[in-house]
């Protein structure tokens, strides 16, 4: 049967699975072993697999696939499944399981769900948008298209294979049925919209979100956005799908949200209409918003209903949805009210002055905005630091920029930024050869940092810069913020991850820097290195971020050191 499923993902245009072999899964590596379209990569964690399928898929390769033994190689995957359900991300994860004459008796890793033991079945329900536990070969033929098929409508589907069902030879099979999406929305269905849209009274303003990812609306979105003269702004783990160099830079706004531009909320208020395309507006992304979305008409169009009030069109085709909405309001039907906006100038959130030890995370973002080229790649983790990109490091022009929001989970760039060259770094754009920059603190390093082996291994175009402040800083943030630096739980001990680095992985460029000018320098030769580099870059644990829940706290007096104060912002990290 593993033959028959390899054999399917490789003509379903699939080129690569990620995972880590084991017992009950080694049947499928054997599989893969003996095709020449198909690469199943070696990851050295299930959740770094879960996360290289996950970039995989952002990066516009279609379909990611991880696969993991059962155990504890299967539960490893669970938070990588959970970012990718929150996020949407068309995914397929193919779970091991022992042999089905053992269920229920006391088999090592028995999640067979009977006799008492672990129930994958629900576990993997419960992060999916499908799942089925496959107990005859032949049931393949019908479960592995509709897993393949739900998950291109957004987020993973799971197929639990017990190792005997894996190994049995399929019978004959006559083919019957594929299930296809049901795609596409009826121009009727959009009617509501255009005319709201060509009543708009004063510029519109669209916030686009990760649906334009999934969907690679790209192009769409930007011409919608010319035919209405539209400002942009991006939710913070779509900042590439609009407002970049070449779909609509001269009005963009910036990224809305707790690490946004403040320009976008000013901009948004005095609109004549609101445009939600392809995003629900989470709370990361609307900080600050819900009072303007909710008083200027606010309509929206994706696969979902978004969280804020809004009138909603569905599609589950988001490009041929926009290409129909543009048409619409093209030529005779051209909004009169809408006229080009005024300019908006950009804007940055106000950081604390910061005079502590090593690189300033602004001064860092404007080394890498002058040193990376067109075509980069940006895969960024949670934190201080990844605040600070998704506030201050602009899209390269033929680049993608991954930010994982769902689940937040930190050290998934790692794998994401893996999974993601996989697929682009073969593809070289007009800019040539193309290189992914991985940004992550050392926090996220230590977590899952060890798939760096992964990219010598294969030896990837990857530059990882781990900005190091010897903390999880954002929570020494908050431990400032709101109880005066009287204690904390999130300093750690000094450490050399560059020099670490080169002295365990042979073959890898890795230094540490802790000097602006240095920086500059290691970058530059970074850029000219085949194969994966390491900069380690010092920073200090003291620096407040670009992170509005942060900065309205730091800026009140007496607080900090009032015993008697409470913490309130739904932005903050929550109490542990």
């Amino acid at each position: 049967m593993v033959d028959h499923i390899v054999g399917c993902l490789a003509q379903s245009g699939i080129s690569h699975i990620f995972g880590v072999d084991g017992a009950n899964i080694e049947d499928l590596y054997d599989a893969a072993f003996f095709r020449d379209d198909i690469t199943a990569v070696l990851a050295k964690h299930e959740f770094s697999a879960a996360a290289m399928a996950d970039g995989y898929s952002r990066s516009g390769a279609g379909i990611g696939v991880v696969a993991a033994t059962s155990g504890g190689g299967c539960l490893n995957t669970v938070p990588g499944l959970g970012e990718s359900l929150a996020s949407r991300v068309p995914v397929l994860a193919l779970i091991g399981q022992p042999p089905t004459t053992l269920d229920g008796q006391g088999s090592f890793q028995d999640t067979s769900g009977d006799n008492g033991a672990l129930d994958a079945l629900s576990l993997f329900s419960a992060v999916s948008v499908y799942c089925r536990r496959v107990l005859s070969p032949d049931a393949i033929h019908t479960v592995l298209p509709e897993a393949l098929a739900a998950a291109r409508t957004g987020g993973p589907a799971v197929l639990l294979l017990p190792k005997d069902v894996q190994q049995a030879v399929l019978g004959e099979h006559v083919n019957g049925h594929v299930p296809v999406m049901q795609l596409g929305t009826r121009i009727s269905e959009l009617t509501m919209m255009v005319r709201a849209l060509r009543r708009a009274d004063g510029p519109i303003t669209i916030f686009a979100g990760e649906q334009v990812a999934r969907d690679d609306a790209r192009a769409e979105l930007e011409r919608l956005r010319a035919t209405l003269r539209a400002r942009i702004a991006t939710v913070p783990d779509a900042k590439d799908v609009g407002g970049t160099p070449g779909f609509g830079s001269s009005s963009a706004l910036g990224v809305c949200g707790v690490m946004g531009h403040p320009g976008v909320v000013a901009a948004a208020a005095g609109s004549g209409a609101c445009l939600l395309v392809g995003t629900r507006m989470t709370v990361t992304a609307r900080a600050g918003l819900d009072g303007v979305l909710g008083s200027v008409p606010t309509y929206s169009i994706g696969s979902q209903q978004p969280y804020v009030p809004a009138t909603h069109v569905h599609t589950d085709d988001l490009r041929g949805a926009l290409t129909m909405l543009a048409e619409a309001l093209t030529g005779n039907g051209r909004p009169h009210q809408i006229r080009v906006p005024d300019v908006v100038p950009h804007t940055e959130l106000p950081t604390p002055p910061h005079d502590g030890p090593g690189i300033r995370y602004r001064d860092a973002m404007r080394v890498l905005d002058r040193a990376l080229p067109d075509g980069t790649d940006i895969v960024v983790d949670a934190g201080n630091i990844g605040a600070s990109a998704i506030h201050h490091l602009p899209v390269r022009r033929d680049g993608r920029f991954l930010v994982a929001l769902g689940m937040g989970g930190m050290g998934y760039s790692f794998g994401a930024g893996i999974g993601m060259t996989f697929h682009r770094a073969a593809r070289p754009g007009p800019h040539g050869q193309r290189r992914t920059v991985v940004i992550a603190g050392d926090g996220s390093f230590f977590m899952h940092g060890m798939e760096i082996h992964t990219a010598v291994q294969y030896r990837l175009p990857i530059t990882f810069l781990l900005f190091d402040n010897h903390a999880h800083a954002m929570c020494v943030t908050r431990e400032q913020l709101f109880y005066g630096d009287r204690y904390t739980y999130n300093r750690f001990g000094p450490s050399h991850l560059g020099a670490g680095l080169a002295a365990m992985l042979p073959g890898l460029t890795a230094l540490d820097v802790d000097d602006i000018d240095d920086l500059s320098a290691a970058l530059d030769a970074a850029l000219r290195t085949d194969g994966p580099v390491v900069i380690s870059v010092e920073c200090s644990p003291d620096e407040i971020p670009p992170f509005a829940a942060f900065l309205g706290t730091a800026t009140e007096t007496a607080t900090a050191t009032d015993p008697n104060t409470q913490e309130n912002d739904s932005h903050a990290t929550a109490r542990a």
